[in-house]
């Protein structure tokens, strides 16, 4: 371990340069394409005179549709060329995935009970049973009596209840 450690004030000193070297590089690059794309229009677009015929004009906007179409047809080329190798890239990226034997299997349905999962699932070690019917508590259903009797009778038991609990308070 004899690596020095950096000291934190001359870590942020040489980080301090290089993030001014770095704005210096990028501010001579964008100044590089500006001087690149001024000097591509004064080679490519002829001045224009200030003082010409008519005929003179016309002449020079022909030249310029000219150059205008065969711009367009470089560009249309161009375009086509690159969808061409994009479609040739993913079809070598197709192939070399067949060649490294990586393609997915179609997945079959399987039909299989809970114990069969639990059992693929912790092995044959361990015995459960997913019988979740058997786990459930029995419960006994209370068969109301519904009053086939008659209505006064009821008013009657009614009243009796009501004169316990007034009584209760008394």
């Amino acid at each position: 371990m004899s690596e020095k450690k950096m000291t934190s004030s001359r870590r942020h000193h040489l980080k301090s340069l290089m993030l001014q070297i770095a704005a210096q590089r990028l501010e001579d690059e964008t100044a590089d394409i500006e001087a690149a794309k001024e000097q591509h229009l004064i080679d490519s677009c002829p001045t224009i005179p200030d003082s010409c015929s008519l005929e003179e004009l016309q002449k020079l906007c022909k030249e310029l549709h000219q150059k205008i179409d065969k711009v367009d047809e470089d560009r249309y080329d161009a375009e086509a060329k690159i969808t061409k190798q994009e479609k040739e890239i993913e079809d070598l990226r197709f192939k070399v995935k067949e060649m490294k034997g990586m393609k997915k299997p179609a997945l079959k349905k399987v039909r299989m009970s809970a114990d069969q999962m639990l059992q693929a699932l912790l092995g044959s070690k361990h015995k459960v049973t997913m019988d979740l019917r058997s786990n459930l508590k029995q419960v006994k259903k209370e068969v109301k009596q519904e009053v086939t009797g008659d209505w006064r009778q009821n008013v009657e038991d009614k009243k009796d209840k009501k004169k316990m609990f007034e009584g209760a308070e008394a």
